[in-house]
C-alpha cells in the first residue's frame, strides 16, 4: 500500500535514503536486543529515526505511520483474532489432545518420529508456535518416556512441524504480515506454502531428527508441572501456562482469563471432528485459490462463490462458528464458556497485534520516503532475484534482533517495491521466501531458543546444535523449494 508515495517529500539523495534504512533499522535491533525495548516501542522509535534521516517531515512521518498501522490492523489483525479464538476451543475443549492420542497411540516406536511431525503440523495449523511448543512439548517428552526413544528423535519433528507452520501457512502472524506488505494473494500463499512445508517438515522434522538424536544425547527431562489439558497430562512454564513468544512476550495459553481453566469438558470431541473443524477455513482459502488458478473468470459463478467463502476472514469466521459447536456445545460446554474461552484468547495475543501494526507503519514508511523505490532499482540492476533478495533481507534482520515477526516485518517492507512488477504467483512466492529467512538460525537472542532449551533440559551448545540448526534447515529447504516453484509457477 502507497497512498501517500505521492504526497510525502523526502531527501532525493541516494546515499542519505541509505543511510536512513540503516539507522532505522539498527535503531530497532539496538533497541531490541541491547536497551531490551519492547518491540512496539521500537519499531516506532526506528520509525521516526528513519523519517527524520530521509527528510521526511514530521507530520508526514506521523500520517505514514499511522496510516501503514491502521491498513495492516485492519487485513491483518482480524485473521489473527479469528485463529486465536479458534485455537482457544480446540484447547480448552481437550481436541488437540485428543488427536495427539489417537495418533501416538496408535503408531510403532519407529514411526514415532513421523506421526509427531504431522501431529504438529496439523494442530500448529490454527495455534501460535508458541502454544503449539507449551501443548506438546510435554506429551512429547511423556513419549519418548513410554517409549524409549531419545528425546530429540521425538521432539525435533514436533518442533519442525511447529515451525513450518509458523513461517510458512496462514493464518500465523508471519505470513499474514508479508501478504498484507506485498499485497499477496492469500489462497495461493497458503497452497504454495503447503506445497514447501512437506518438504521442510520431512528434512528438518524426523530426518535431521533421526541424524541429531544419535549425536546429541540428552537425559529425559524431570516431568513437568501437571495441568489439565483434555484427558492427557500436560505441562507448563509459568501459571500462564506459556513461555515467551518469539519477541519476548507472554503470550500465555489461548483462552486463559480468569475462571476459564476451572471446567473442563463433558466429552471430548471424536478425532474426525477435530480434524475437520480445523481443516474447514483453510479448504475454502484452497478452493479460492485452485479455482482462481484454473478459472480465473470474474464472472464464472463458482469463482464468485469461492471468491466469498474463501476470503480469508469469511473462511476464519465460518471456521470459528463451526468450532463453537463442534469444539463448544458438542462438548458439552454452555453459552458463557464459549463465550469466556473466545473472549479470552483476544489479550494473549494483543502483545503480537500491536507489534504486527507497528510493523506495518514502519513498512509504510520505508515505502513513502523513497526507500523502496530505491532498494527495487538496486535490485533490478544488480539483476539479483527478488525471491533471493528478500531471504537475505529476512535472514540479516532474523539474526540481529532474533524475532521471525520483526524480520518478516521489515524484509517485506524493504521488498515490497519488487512485488509491484511480479505477476501474483511469484509475488506469493516472495512472501514466502521472506518467511522462510525469517526461521534462519535461532540463537541466543530469540525467547524461543530459551523456550525449547528449558523445556528440554538442554545447554546451550545442544540447543544450538539441535534447534537452531533445525530452525536453519526449515529456512534453507523453504527457500529451495520456493526458488523450484518459480520455476514452474
Amino acid at each position: 500500500m502507497t497512498v501517500l508515495a505521492d504526497t510525502v517529500s523526502h531527501t532525493s539523495n541516494d546515499t542519505q535514503l541509505i543511510l536512513a534504512a540503516l539507522l532505522g533499522i539498527a535503531a530497532v535491533v539496538l533497541l531490541i536486543t541491547v536497551l531490551k525495548v519492547h518491540p512496539f516501542v521500537s519499531l516506532i522509535i526506528g520509525s521516526a529515526v528513519l523519517g527524520v534521516v530521509a527528510g521526511v517531515s514530521a507530520a508526514d512521518i506521523i500520517t505514514s505511520f499511522t496510516t501503514g498501522l491502521g491498513a495492516t490492523t485492519g487485513s491483518v489483525g482480524l485473521l489473527i483474532a479469528l485463529g486465536a479464538m479458534i485455537g482457544g476451543l480446540l484447547t480448552h475443549s481437550g481436541g488437540a489432545d485428543g488427536i495427539v492420542t489417537r495418533v501416538v497411540d496408535r503408531v510403532s516406536a519407529g514411526r514415532l518420529p513421523w506421526a509427531m511431525a504431522g501431529v504438529a503440523a496439523l494442530i500448529g495449523i490454527p495455534l501460535f508456535f508458541e502454544i503449539g511448543v507449551v501443548l506438546l512439548i510435554p506429551i512429547v517428552l511423556l513419549v519418548a518416556r513410554r517409549s524409549n526413544q531419545p528425546v530429540l528423535r521425538v521432539g525435533i519433528p514436533a518442533l519442525a512441524g511447529l515451525s513450518v507452520l509458523h513461517g510458512f501457512v496462514p493464518p500465523h502472524p508471519g505470513p499474514l504480515v508479508a501478504i498484507s506488505s506485498l499485497d499477496a494473494d492469500l489462497g495461493l500463499v497458503l497452497l504454495f506454502g503447503l506445497i514447501v512445508a512437506i518438504p521442510s517438515v520431512i528434512i528438518a522434522g524426523p530426518l535431521f531428527g533421526s541424524f541429531i538424536s544419535a549425536r546429541v544425547a540428552i537425559d529425559h527431562p524431570a516431568p513437568l508441572i501437571p495441568a489439565a489439558v483434555g484427558a492427557r497430562e500436560t505441562g507448563t512454564t509459568g501459571s500462564a501456562g506459556s513461555g515467551p513468544d518469539d519477541d519476548g512476550l507472554d503470550l500465555g495459553q489461548p483462552g486463559d482469563s480468569g475462571d476459564v481453566g476451572e471446567e473442563g469438558p463433558d466429552r471430548q470431541p471424536s478425532f474426525g471432528v477435530t480434524v475437520g473443524t480445523i481443516l474447514v477455513p483453510i479448504v475454502l482459502m484452497l478452493m479460492r485459490a485452485v479455482v482462481e488458478l484454473t478459472i480465473d473468470d470474474p464472472e464464472n459463478g463458482l469463482q464468485k462463490v469461492t471468491d466469498v467463502l474463501g476470503n480469508p476472514s469469511v473462511a476464519l469466521l465460518i471456521g470459528l462458528v463451526l468450532a463453537m459447536f463442534t469444539l463448544g456445545t458438542a462438548v458439552g460446554f454452555g453459552r458463557e464458556k464459549i463465550n469466556s474461552i473466545t473472549g479470552g484468547a483476544l489479550p494473549a495475543i494483543a502483545g503480537i497485534l500491536l507489534i504486527v501494526a507497528a510493523g506495518g507503519g514502519f513498512k509504510q514508511l520505508l515505502v513513502d520516503s523513497g526507500i523502496g523505490d530505491l532498494i527495487a532499482d538496486w535490485a533490478d540492476g544488480a539483476n539479483l532475484s527478488p525471491l533471493i533478495l528478500g531471504w537475505l533481507v529476512a535472514v540479516g534482520i532474523r539474526l540481529a534482533t532474533g524475532s521471525a515477526t520483526v524480520a518478516t516485518i521489515t524484509a517485506a517492507g524493504i521488498v515490497a517495491p519488487l512485488a509491484e512488477g511480479l505477476d501474483s504467483p511469484t509475488v506469493a512466492l516472495l512472501a514466502l521466501a521472506v518467511g522462510a529467512g525469517s526461521l534462519f538460525f535461532s540463537h541466543v537472542n530469540d525467547a524461543g531458543f530459551w523456550l525449547v532449551k528449558e523445556y528440554f533440559g538442554m545447554t546451550v551448545g545442544e540447543t544450538i546444535k539441535s534447534w537452531s540448526v533445525m530452525e536453519t534447515v526449515i529456512s534453507v529447504v523453504g527457500l529451495l523449494g520456493v526458488l523450484l516453484l518459480s520455476v514452474v509457477v
